[in-house]
């Protein structure tokens, strides 16, 4: 390794760690806050407290990695070309692509710790993390409900609160529960009480709320079409009603039963995730051809009532010999029979495939949350080759160095990738997307800039946008408003 680059590697690493180490307790100070309810006033010790944190911190290294890598490379490359530096080295025969051969190397090595560290620590940090803060509810059991505000309880039910009493906070005042069948099925079932109590176990993942003192709302949907149009419900008043909140789920897994919460997608590893993905996916299979035998075994019972009357001799044809009436080939006492088992058939098996959509529909996404998680782990190792191959070749262009202009530069990129990413993985989770397309949104945008600016970069081609095409139609128009108003002053003072 010569002296040049040498100093090349070193001034990376400089800034990089310096970046790194910022924007790395910047964000972890701030996610804190999401959380800082949970930790306020809980008579915690500093010891559950720094776990707490210590577990959390590494989820933030995905986010940090990649924008540091982006930030230190602006910074650096460009105060080599701000301070002429480049130009000495090229005049010394070293190209931009000789200059940048060892931090290529290098932020390969960083792609594989954030690959490793995606696929291994990150994994740990959420176990323990996730089952810290189950104990914690576990202990405090009014955590997991705040104060005035709707809290979501897994998908399908909310429930705000009014006011919290009691020395841990079980005491609850002015309650408001709203439950629902599916993840987008509307409100169907709404409870009101006055007061409530929370209780916890050690050996169970499950909170008791005994609500006392109130009302049950519920929206009750009739087989028969016709019905549902007069939308009726079913109301109860209670002195006492006992509803079982599961803390798996405020934690984002389906482990039911007492135990740690291990099954999460987001505590496994590649392997792992695989192996629950192919799991799933076979249930999801059997689960289709069983619902699929389900609606054949419906239909047949209509059959079987078509078998046992006998068609009439008196059949009523068209022109092209197809009977205009089906029931005119059976005996008229059977026929109200016929009618009725057809109804009621066909609103069973609509009931049924609303059911069997819903359940089916929830399956999918929930498998998609588990390849979100695999193609995770594999963009964000990309993703710091990625931002390398932008930073670099920009700073070179803009030829600005320090903590001025190379920021603005990469808070624009690193939002315009996080919000790719963001967007493009809600979308995959409700099945919009494939996963791995949604995961990699903010990388399939970003990639053409990276060889873009990288090209021109090492070509010495300068980066110039040209917006004449956009521009001058503007100015045209705004020039013609302009002289026609001035035209009409004149037409008008004459």
């Amino acid at each position: 390794m010569k002296i040049i680059d040498k100093y090349l590697l070193k001034s990376f690493l400089v800034t990089f760690t310096s970046v790194f180490v910022i924007l790395f307790f910047i964000f972890v100070l701030q996610s804190i806050w999401l959380f800082i309810a949970e930790l306020a006033g809980k008579d915690l010790d500093f010891i559950t407290i720094f776990k707490f944190i210590l577990y959390y911190s590494p989820i933030m290294v995905p986010l940090v990695l990649p924008l540091s890598i982006l930030l230190a490379s602006i910074m650096t490359f460009g105060s080599f070309a701000e301070n002429y530096e480049f130009a000495a080295m090229k005049s010394g025969g070293i190209s931009l692509n000789r200059a940048m051969k060892y931090l290529i190397f290098c932020t390969l090595i960083f792609s594989s710790i954030g690959f490793l560290f995606a696929n291994n620590i990150i994994p740990e940090a959420q176990y323990r993390f996730i089952n810290l803060r189950k104990n914690i509810l576990q202990t405090k059991p009014a955590m997991a409900i705040g104060e005035g505000q709707f809290n979501e309880i897994g998908e399908t039910t909310t429930i705000k609160v009014d006011k919290k009493t009691g020395d841990n906070g079980e005491f609850l005042e002015g309650i408001t529960m709203h439950m629902k069948k599916g993840e987008y099925s509307p409100v169907t079932t709404i409870i009101k009480a006055k007061k409530g109590v929370l209780k916890s176990q050690e050996d169970t993942n499950l909170l008791q709320l005994d609500l006392l003192d109130g009302n049950y709302y519920e929206d009750i949907q009739p087989q028969k079409i016709e019905e549902r149009a007069k939308m009726p419900f079913a109301k109860s008043s209670f002195k006492k009603y006992t509803i079982n909140i599961d803390l798996a789920k405020l934690n984002g897994s389906t482990e039911e039963g007492g135990g740690e919460i291990v099954n999460a997608h987001n505590m496994l590893p590649m392997g792992e995730l695989k192996y629950t993905i192919d799991s799933l996916q076979r249930n999801y299979n059997k689960d289709v051809v069983s619902y699929s035998d389900n609606i054949d075994q419906k239909t047949q019972s209509l059959t079987d009532a078509l078998q046992l009357s006998q068609p009439t001799p008196m059949v009523t044809e068209t022109k092209n010999g197809a009977t205009e009436d089906l029931l005119s080939l059976f005996p008229k006492e059977n026929q109200g029979i016929l009618l009725d088992v057809a109804k009621s058939n066909v609103s069973n098996t609509i009931f049924s495939l609303d059911n069997y959509y819903t359940d089916l529909e929830m399956k999918k996404k929930y498998i998609n949350d588990f390849w979100i998680a695999y193609y995770d782990k594999i963009i964000i190792a990309y993703s710091c080759l990625l931002m390398f191959f932008i930073g670099a070749p920009l700073g070179a262009i803009i030829r600005k160095g320090g903590i001025g202009l190379p920021i603005v530069f990469a808070v624009l990129i690193f939002i315009t990738f996080n919000f790719a990413n963001t967007f493009g993985k809600k979308l995959a989770g409700q099945d919009a997307l494939h996963p791995f397309i949604g995961v990699a949104a903010g990388a399939i945008i970003l990639t053409p800039f990276a060889i873009l600016f990288t090209y021109r970069a090492t070509n010495d081609m300068g980066l110039t946008i040209d917006l004449d095409w956009l521009i001058n139609p503007i100015k045209n128009i705004i020039n013609k408003i302009i002289n026609n108003g001035q035209q009409q002053n004149t037409q008008t003072n004459e």
